[in-house]
């Protein structure tokens, strides 16, 4: 069910549309971001209305390290989420690309 940072950055760039959320802190965000909507972790139960309509699309989450993410994906999917995948590595993983 997670996602490779290969398999994001490729459908990053072929333009697909994706449905990325982004649990990492707001600086964190700021220094560094791929375009995805920031929920930071803490927040997530607050604003779990914010995405509903997409509670049976695939979603992606990342964070740094792939951590808080993965964590993310566990809350989500308990709240019914069907189909929320965990991008393995985060950032991390996501920059060692280039």
């Amino acid at each position: 069910m997670d996602i490779t940072v290969e398999e994001l950055k490729q459908r990053i760039e072929s333009g697909e549309k994706i449905n990325l959320i982004d649990v990492r802190e707001d600086y964190e965000y700021e220094d560094d971001n791929i375009g995805g909507l920031l929920i930071p972790l803490g927040e997530l139960p607050h604003r779990i209305s914010e995405i509903e309509e997409l509670r049976d699309e695939e979603i992606l989450v990342h964070c740094r390290s792939g951590k808080r993410s993965e964590t993310a994906q566990r809350f989500m999917q308990s709240q019914g989420f069907t189909n929320v995948r965990n991008v393995i590595g985060g950032m991390l993983a996501y920059r060692d690309l280039d």
